[in-house]
């Protein structure tokens, strides 16, 4: 009764309608196959990657394989054979390196057991042994920086004039490292006697 009849409508307002809404284009026609379902795509992304039938088996076998090589290493670093060494360790200016260190007596191998030493004395409730013991930090830090400075700049030059053509880069810092270490401590384990030149 009180509504409006269809005749009453405007006649343009049915084509403004169409005129808005964009045609819409048949949904399989940009990529010409229909869209997977989603069993059927996360199948096809399992089937790409490699899984083993025996998950038991497989981590199994992956545990006695990086076990092997992890023997092999060190049964490199024990014995020095260059094969089969870390990458860290391979190389003749690695090599070079660990010898020109290991040749020499350095203050920092001996950082160990004077701070057990240090802290020692420290502890006791005398306060002229306690000034020792600061006295004797100040000391073996400063000998081992000095000393550290003196094997970083021969290090250097040695280098630049056995190996002028191959990459010497963070040589110099493996080498400080190893001087950390004590003598019977280190790996891979000295190939030369001191005072040997290498």
């Amino acid at each position: 009764m009180f509504r409006r009849s269809p005749q009453d409508a405007p006649a343009d307002a049915v084509t403004l309608e169409k005129a808005d809404a964009p045609e819409r284009p048949d949904a399989e026609a940009p990529k010409g196959r229909p869209t997977p379902k989603r069993s059927e795509a996360e199948a096809n992304r399992r089937g790409r990657a490699y899984v083993p039938k025996d998950r038991k088996e497989a981590a199994k076998e992956a545990r006695s394989r990086s076990r092997t090589d992890r023997e092999r290493q060190r049964n490199a670093l024990l014995n020095g054979d260059e094969s089969a060494l870390p990458p860290r360790d391979k190389g003749p200016v690695r090599r070079f390196a660990r010898d020109y260190v290991d040749a020499r007596m350095t203050a920092a191998e001996w950082f160990l057991p004077f701070a057990v030493v240090i802290l020692l004395l420290s502890v006791l409730r005398n306060s002229q042994l306690q000034l020792i013991s600061l006295l004797l930090w100040v000391i073996i830090i400063v000998a081992i920086v000095g000393h550290s400075f003196v094997i970083a700049f021969g290090l250097r030059k040695q280098l630049a004039q056995r190996f002028p053509d191959k990459n010497t880069k963070g040589a110099v810092a493996y080498a400080l490292m190893r001087t950390l270490q004590m003598r019977r401590l280190r790996l891979p384990k000295p190939q030369v006697k001191r005072g040997q030149k290498p």
